[in-house]
């Protein structure tokens, strides 16, 4: 009968390849920090000392996209007027980023020669 039916062997030899088989892991990881995780945490460490070095007089966006200067601060929020007497209050947090120095001015005087 083993004619038809071979015997079963157990395979010897096979056991060093598992630091092999964790390699594409390691090296998935290693991608994954350079290409994402890292970018991230500077683009955080920049925005953290971009809000904590903001100032009275300060042109900024906020994430929602309001253009303004910067008329009051305290440690949570920061009040910003957008137009002549339309002052908008919103967390610090959310400013994305800081203007050169006269933008918003120079946006009002683009908007009036519009409305003329």
């Amino acid at each position: 009968m083993n004619f038809f039916i071979s015997d079963a062997w157990a395979q010897t030899g096979g056991g060093g390849g598992g630091l092999l088989s964790m390699a594409p892991l390691v090296i998935i990881f290693v991608l994954f920090y350079f290409l994402l995780i890292r970018p991230q945490q500077k683009k955080a460490k920049q925005h953290k000392q971009m809000i904590a070095a903001m100032e009275k007089g300060d042109d900024v966006v906020t994430n929602g996209g309001l253009l303004g200067t910067i008329i009051e601060l305290d440690d949570s929020f920061v009040s910003i007027e957008v137009a002549r007497d339309t002052i908008v209050r919103v967390q610090r947090h959310a400013v994305a980023q800081m203007m050169p120095k006269g933008t918003a001015a120079d946006s009002d005087a683009g908007i009036k020669k519009l409305k003329k």
